[in-house]
């Protein structure tokens, strides 16, 4: 598997399917962990990270379970390929801005990804469509098992796994749901929900996590704190509150078909619009835009495919333009490429859902 034969396609957890699929778009568990053997990444001298990275190629990466994984060496990629790693969710912008040895060993369906000398020695995170905790916690935790069978971990009796952040420390397990909430948006009630998210120790951040800008109303919601609690216990934290979150997004979108069915409507047709036809347009537009017609087609407002829409969100992303166009492009070059790339996606579907 290679980079370029990525950006032709879509992993599986933007495929559009699952538990609640129309406003969570994917649930991702991530496991930080680090070995016993060396210390934290912070404090690596170069031969220790370097040493890192080879102990877990020879020894993790080797497994059975394993050899179907492409590994990436980070250090040796472009800077283009790295952020297009990034916007692909496979890796972290941590990764991607590091220093000294380390890469990322990425399964071909995209389902989990290894990131190896990260702000710990390695980090499992685990991507599922939909709302599917119980799932994605199955699967991470036999991984989290058969890497354990290949190397010591650094873990206390009492605190749990050793992790370079204090706040990881215990499982140090981040339980994360990506949601689309468009219309909590424009009803204005969004930072209501949050500060009331915040009461309870939950993070709420952007589509690429922490340190990131909410872009085309996409919120992660995950836990803060890890020590003291069981992975189950902070799965069903997050269980219990992401289905409120939902029933009050779709509140607000009964609300907007019920109150303002006109405006709605126009809000969403020219978003299509705009897409349709732009001859340049921003990435940032892009995502605004994008987002009022995925919120249209959830609402019977458009026909258009779902996966194929959630696809447009990432692969217009500044990266990707350039992987699918095969060479660097400056921003301007990246807005034409942009609008011509939705038009090439847009204009073959079905609009308008009322005549279909």
């Amino acid at each position: 598997m290679t980079l370029n034969e990525l950006a032709s396609r879509s992993g599986e957890w933007l495929r559009g399917v699952g538990p609640e699929s129309d406003i969570v778009i994917s649930t991702r568990i991530r496991l930080a962990r680090n070995l016993a053997d060396f210390p934290f990444i912070r404090c690596c001298k170069t031969a220790d990270r370097a040493a890192i990275e080879q102990t877990m190629r020879q020894r993790v990466l080797t497994r059975d379970a394993f050899k179907h994984l492409t590994y990436l060496d980070v250090v040796e990629l472009s800077s283009v390929d790295r952020q297009f790693l990034v916007e692909r969710q496979l890796i972290s912008r941590e990764l991607a801005e590091a220093e000294g040895a380390r890469g990322v060993a990425i399964d071909p369906k995209e389902r989990f990804s290894i990131m190896v000398s990260e702000e710990d020695h390695f980090r499992v995170q685990v991507m599922h469509s939909g709302l599917a905790l119980q799932e994605t916690w199955a699967q991470v935790d036999c991984i989290d098992d058969e890497i354990e069978a290949a190397v010591s971990y650094a873990f206390h009796e009492q605190l749990g796994y050793l992790t370079a952040c204090p706040t990881n420390v215990g499982t140090g397990m981040r339980v994360s749901v990506m949601l689309h909430l468009p219309a909590l948006v424009m009803t204005r009630q969004i930072d209501k929900v949050f500060r009331s998210l915040q009461k309870i120790s939950l993070a709420v951040r952007g589509l690429y996590g922490e340190g990131s800008q909410a872009t085309g109303d996409f919120y992660q919601i995950s836990n803060q704190i890890t020590l003291g609690r069981t992975e189950q216990e902070l799965i069903e934290q997050v269980g219990e509150v992401v289905p409120a979150i939902i029933d009050y997004e779709r509140r607000a979108r009964e609300f907007l078909l019920k109150e303002s069915p006109n405006d709605l409507h126009d809000r969403v047709s020219r978003a299509h619009g705009i897409l349709s036809t732009a001859q340049t347009i921003s990435s940032e537009e892009t995502m605004h835009l994008l987002s009022s017609v995925r919120m249209g087609v959830n609402l019977g407002l458009l026909d258009i495919d779902i996966a194929m829409l959630n696809k447009l969100f990432i692969h217009t992303q500044p990266a990707h333009l350039q992987k699918i166009s095969g060479g660097e492009l400056d921003t301007a070059d990246r807005n034409i490429e942009r609008a011509t790339y939705l038009q090439s996606h847009l204009r073959s579907e079905p609009s308008d859902g009322e005549n279909n």
